[in-house]
């Protein structure tokens, strides 16, 4: 068997890996070398160095827009997290109606999210529109408004995650815990915690890189309106390599750096989370 899968393994791995390098490697090549470069198109770029670089750190628009995805990042991990955690421990109680619960909870995923976000602004917005200061309010509005469509639409799918990590947990070891004396607060924070850490992993990477990354939503509920006020790192670079003339190469070397961040946050927090994992 084991000689049957080597010698077939090439036919498999070969066009899989020759894809990969199509598909993403020489692209990711390509794009940091015209992120060193002044161009407009792929065959006219001049190597200017790192000045698209140094321009990034001189453009307002891209220091709020990561301080703006910072805040939301941290701010809809949270909740999401925290809001499908508790409702996995309410629904592994054992309480009747728990598989309709549990429709219930991850039906929103089934419906665009988006057209929540629609109905959201458009309520407010019209609310809004006659009150002073209104350039404040919709910013504020916008930045919930995104947060509350994270959690619509990302819930439902950590919940079941930590539902799974909860029934994992053996039960003669919630037993031996109670017979000890620990209370319901103790349970969660030395037993159940410490053994779904697992799923906190998944959960915490899953929502960190998504809400960093976030473009769509942001593109079609604020488009980063008011006055790029509500601007996400993914929207801002996209509006400076297409819509500032004589930036493309600032807008790739953005592109550079967000993929750098990126990698660098999902870097910690697997570290971060799976040092604090229970090991069976």
């Amino acid at each position: 068997m084991d000689k049957a899968i080597k010698r077939y393994f090439p036919i498999f791995a070969l066009p899989t890996l020759l894809a990969f390098t199509i598909g993403f490697i020489l692209p990711f090549i390509l794009g940091v070398y015209l992120s060193l470069c002044e161009f407009t198109t792929v065959t006219d770029a001049k190597f200017v160095g790192f000045k698209n670089y140094i321009r990034i750190w001189g453009d307002e628009t891209f220091i709020h827009s990561l301080w703006y995805t910072a805040l939301f990042t941290i701010v809809s991990v949270l909740a999401i997290n925290i809001l499908a955690f508790a409702v996995a421990m309410l629904l592994t109680k054992g309480i009747k109606g728990t598989n309709v619960f549990r429709t219930v909870f991850f039906m929103p995923n089934l419906i665009g999210g988006i057209i929540l976000g629609y109905i959201w602004q458009l309520i407010l917005n019209g609310i809004l529109a006659n009150m002073e200061r209104t350039l404040t309010y919709s910013s504020a509005y916008g930045f919930w408004g995104l947060v509350i469509l994270m959690c619509w639409q990302q819930v439902g799918y950590m919940m079941i995650i930590y539902i799974a990590g909860i029934q994992n947990i053996p039960g003669d070891l919630i037993e031996a815990a109670k017979i000890d004396g620990a209370n319901n607060t103790q349970l969660l924070r030395h037993v159940t915690l410490p053994m779904v850490m697992p799923s906190i992993t998944i959960c915490s990477f899953l929502t960190l890189t998504n809400s960093f990354k976030l473009f769509d939503q942001n593109l079609a509920l604020t488009a980063g309106e008011p006055s790029s006020k509500s601007e996400m790192l993914a929207l801002n670079i996209y509006n400076t390599f297409y819509g500032r003339n004589g930036w493309e190469g600032v807008g790739q070397a953005k592109a550079v750096v967000f993929f750098i961040l990126v990698a660098l946050i999902a870097i910690v927090q697997l570290r971060a989370t799976r040092d604090k994992e229970v090991q069976a």
